[in-house]
């Protein structure tokens, strides 16, 4: 039997799991689909998959996936064009940029020498990020010439991406920062973040808690912009509150996680994906 919905996993959290069981309450035939245990056939044949939502967590199986389903007609939620700007933060900056979207002073740098060229240039402390990444994982808080030659030095004898030296100004803000979930084209529900003890990060992962943040006027106009920067359609928009520029954006996830802001907000996150993962075939 053919499938209206698919939803395409490398590990199920409790997000795949809930827009299942969204989809099951609706009473719509859904699959669920482990990328690790699929082949596709790249050739003209059809793929019976109905609309996929993807929800892979590895950044190289979503890309790819995405893009051999895409290639065979296959509607897939986020598009490969989304899966590629929003999974680097560099092209997700530069289209920020080219939109007017505000965001924290950001640089780059191709070896080594020029890094710390640049940092000595714009001055401590800044953040050192990877271009592919998530969880907070592989970002440096970069507070002197001492810790920055110790840090890029490490990365240089990692894989190429880790030696694209993406820098970002630390901002200065309350210790907290915004999650906001895109549906379409309204940003359905919003957290703030906050870090954890000891900690200047604000991921979840990493001991920190959430509250319910307002959705005004302001965050939605800029959030509407940041998604369509990205040709998004069901993406996590992060925020932060610069004290100096006001509230700037910062990152934009493609298959973005939204088990606490369910859990804050009491928004029925996953039905609201199903919905408009049904709503986009038509």
């Amino acid at each position: 039997m053919s499938s209206n919905l698919s939803i395409l996993y490398d590990t199920i959290r409790w997000e795949e799991k809930a827009l299942f069981d969204a989809a099951k309450e609706k009473g719509i035939n859904t699959k669920m689909v482990d990328c690790k245990s699929l082949s596709i056939s790249l050739d003209k044949s059809k793929e019976d998959f109905g609309t996929v939502i993807q929800r892979c967590v590895s950044y190289y199986r979503s890309l790819h996936s995405t893009a051999a389903l895409e290639g065979k007609g296959v509607n897939v939620i986020n598009s490969l064009n989304t899966s590629i700007y929003a999974g680097n933060k560099l092209f997700t900056h530069m289209l920020l940029l080219k939109h007017g979207v505000p965001t924290p002073y950001s640089a780059v740098a191709f070896s080594e020498e020029a890094a710390l060229e640049l940092l000595d240039k714009k001055g401590y402390p800044m953040v050192l990020k990877p271009t592919v990444g998530s969880w907070g994982r592989m970002i440096a808080l970069l507070k002197d010439r001492d810790s920055a030659e110790g840090i890029i030095e490490s990365r240089e004898s990692m894989y190429p991406i880790y030696q694209v030296y993406y820098l970002e100004e630390f901002v200065v803000r309350p210790p907290r920062d915004i999650r906001a979930i895109m549906v379409g084209d309204k940003v359905v529900a919003a957290i703030y973040r906050y870090s954890g003890d000891g900690q200047w990060k604000t991921n979840m992962a990493l001991g920190g808690k959430a509250e319910v943040c307002k959705v005004t006027k302001e965050l939605e106009d800029m959030c509407i912009k940041a998604k369509n920067a990205v040709q998004g359609q069901i993406v996590g928009i992060d925020l932060m509150e610069s004290k100096e520029n006001g509230l700037v954006i910062h990152e934009i996830n493609n298959t973005t996680e939204y088990k606490n802001t369910v859990r804050v907000t009491g928004v029925n996150i996953p039905a609201l994906m199903i919905d408009y993962a049904l709503e986009s075939r038509k």
